[in-house]
């Protein structure tokens, strides 16, 4: 059985596959800036019913939820070198992280402007009324008043979101990126022994989901207690 599986072996390459941890939040940290910000720009797009972006939004929304991640992998990473030469922009050399930051930014704005855009209908009509009657204006009354609760109500799906994104970052080796599962891939190419690195690797994505709990739990009861004392 030792010849299938050594327990010893997992220990021994931990510290090779943690290594490549870095590249695995890279891709997590810029993925998920670029798609909380594309995906408040989609929901308010959307909430708003701006002429000819709206439609555009629907079907881009539409694609990037209906179509494997994987798939729009292979499209970033072939489709986008030959739009940007149409521009004059030379992408081949480009490092491989950088297409696959960009396929998960733009796999997660899809969902996270559904995630705001109902999140912001979801707050109560009143609480804009209440912020127009003592004279904000509109940015004011959404930046104090719609913009927190609409956090509070979102974190749950939110939560949801980035760790199945943490999870999804395995899928960059099949483009060659060296993370934690590209090592895993490496180290059974020149040993034969894969199971062990896919052990070592489930264990430190265990950990990281565990702690991202934790952290949006800890954000979701912080935010809902500053919430509590504004409405007081």
């Amino acid at each position: 059985m030792s010849t299938y599986f050594n327990i010893k072996l997992v220990f021994e390459y931990f510290p090779q596959i943690l290594s490549k941890l870095p590249v695995t939040l890279a891709i997590v940290v810029f993925a998920t800036i670029a798609g909380v910000i594309l995906g408040t720009l989609i929901a308010l797009i959307r909430i708003n019913k701006i002429p000819v972006l709206q439609q555009f939004a629907v079907v881009f929304v539409s694609f990037m939820r209906g179509t494997p991640i994987i798939v729009q992998l292979f499209i970033v990473f072939f489709g986008l070198p030959v739009l940007l030469s149409k521009a004059g922009i030379d992408a081949n050399n480009w490092s491989t992280i950088i297409f696959v930051i960009v396929t998960y930014g733009l796999n997660l704005s899809a969902f996270m402007s559904e995630i705001f855009r109902s999140a912001i209908v979801g707050v109560d009509t009143g609480q804009k009324e209440a912020a127009y009657s003592v004279g904000m204006t509109n940015w004011q009354a959404f930046k104090r008043i719609i913009a927190p609760q609409a956090l509070l109500i979102a974190m749950p799906s939110f939560s949801v979101n980035i760790i199945g994104l943490l999870q999804n970052t395995s899928l960059g080796f099949t483009i060659g990126l060296v993370d934690v599962i590209g090592e895993v891939r490496a180290i059974g190419v020149r040993t034969y022994h894969v199971l062990e690195g896919y052990v070592a690797a489930a264990i430190i994505f265990i950990v990281l989901s565990i702690l991202l709990n934790k952290l949006f739990s800890y954000t979701e009861n912080k935010l809902q207690t500053k919430l509590t004392r504004i409405s007081r």
